[in-house]
């Protein structure tokens, strides 16, 4: 696991629910990376290398996606992680795109958005 990448994934995050979330967020939504659980931790540091994968092996051309096939491909890799660290998960959290509210899409093509930032420079 790389911090460092789970960090960027925290923040984006957070910066995507501070802007788009609809009224005050839950503290969980908002608490800095190191106030996580360690499941969620190692999940947004997966989350940051799939999507940096992608980017990768398709040498900068994923950028062209869509904002909504961004977000769609960050809902997917967290799903992913969420069946990764849980055997049974609430219903909630492995929601597909359509049943996501809008703050959450839009915050998830937030992270993909600064996660490519990141893979351009590197």
């Amino acid at each position: 696991m790389n911090e460092d990448h789970g960090r960027i994934f925290r923040e984006a995050w957070i910066a995507g629910v501070k802007a788009h979330y609809p009224g005050e967020p839950k503290p969980g939504y908002i608490s800095p990376l190191e106030e996580t659980p360690a499941w969620e931790r190692e999940a947004a540091s997966g989350v940051y290398g799939q999507v940096h994968d992608f980017l990768t092996a398709s040498s900068g051309s994923a950028g062209k996606l869509t904002r909504e096939q961004k977000g769609r491909f960050v809902s997917l890799c967290w799903i992913a992680q969420i069946y990764k660290h849980f055997e049974d998960p609430k219903p909630s959290y492995v929601a597909d795109w359509s049943g996501q509210p809008e703050w959450q899409q839009e915050t998830n093509s937030d992270v993909f958005e600064a996660i490519e930032r990141t893979t351009v420079r590197t």
